[in-house]
């Protein structure tokens, strides 16, 4: 098995990008120093969001690259109607994220963006996921409960409401955790 020869940094503070990335078996340190804003070019078609969010905190990390050194960062959304669902910015906006969810499909995509010193590369994966009907109590107890504030769509699927109710997706359920690994370690091997 070949590994990584350069040192690996994930330029992301997810908890879950972590513990996937370690999932690999591979070395590497956090570094989220960041001047990169987050906003999207207006004209932006929704399936470009996150590659645009990658690339962007990509080039915004806090320092220049050295030559031994991989950074690695992310960026996830659910779209939903042609709507880019982020995280939520409060209680009320979370809640109604997962009204506009229930009951449909919605797709989730996320982008990893590899740079090196010389290189850089790109790829998007996508996911289909299938929300079961939800009523109000089972969305107030996952948001009052689980406080998902730092998650695309406001939900993790790999907490209760994904136990609860998605009961079916169509792609990479680590994709829609925020970190599709099966292409990061694709990446992996072609920046060993």
């Amino acid at each position: 098995m070949k590994k990584c020869s350069k040192r690996i940094i994930l330029g992301s503070g997810s908890p879950r990008r972590r513990e996937l990335l370690a999932g690999l078996d591979v070395e590497f340190t956090v570094d989220t120093g960041n001047s990169f804003e987050e906003s999207v070019p207006a004209g932006s078609a929704p399936e470009d969001v996150p590659l645009l969010m990658a690339v962007g905190k990509s080039h915004g990390f806090h320092r220049p690259l050295e030559p031994d050194e991989l950074l690695i960062t992310a960026d996830t959304v659910v779209i939903v109607d042609g709507r880019v669902l982020g995280k939520p910015h409060s209680r009320e906006e979370a809640v109604q994220m997962l009204r506009d969810l229930s009951g449909r499909e919605h797709r989730v995509l996320s982008a990893v963006t590899f740079r090196t010193h010389e290189m850089e590369k790109s790829v998007t994966d996508e996911t289909l996921v299938f929300v079961a009907p939800l009523d109000e109590d089972e969305i107030t107890y996952y948001i009052d409960t689980y406080k998902p504030f730092d998650k695309a769509g406001g939900y993790g699927i790999q907490e209760w409401l994904g136990y609860a109710a998605m009961g079916r997706i169509e792609g990479s359920f680590y994709n829609v955790m925020g970190f599709p690994v099966h292409r990061v370690w694709e990446l992996l091997q072609e920046f060993s």
